[in-house]
């Protein structure tokens, strides 16, 4: 799976799950801050990127990850 794809799956989920306005998902958009996911929020998202990317996220490797184009790129590194 490239990165386009991630970032594609990784957008419609947000939108879908957790009625992320679509135009707020930029690369360089915070996660908390800009699209408003908070911790509770996070708990979700583990579970819901486990079910899609079939892997399961790390909350120590999370903490460092502020932006949605980190996110993708952590998820991508992921499913190599």
């Amino acid at each position: 799976m490239d990165i386009n794809e991630v970032t594609e799956k990784v957008k419609k989920f947000l939108v879908e799950e957790f009625e992320i306005e679509e135009d707020k998902i930029k690369p360089d958009a915070n996660l908390k801050s800009d699209l408003g996911i908070d911790s509770l929020d996070f708990v979700d998202i583990v579970v819901v990127v486990e079910d899609i990317f079939g892997f399961k996220l790390q909350a120590e490797e999370l903490r460092n990850i502020q932006t949605f184009s980190e996110f993708c790129n952590y998820i991508h590194s992921k499913t190599k």
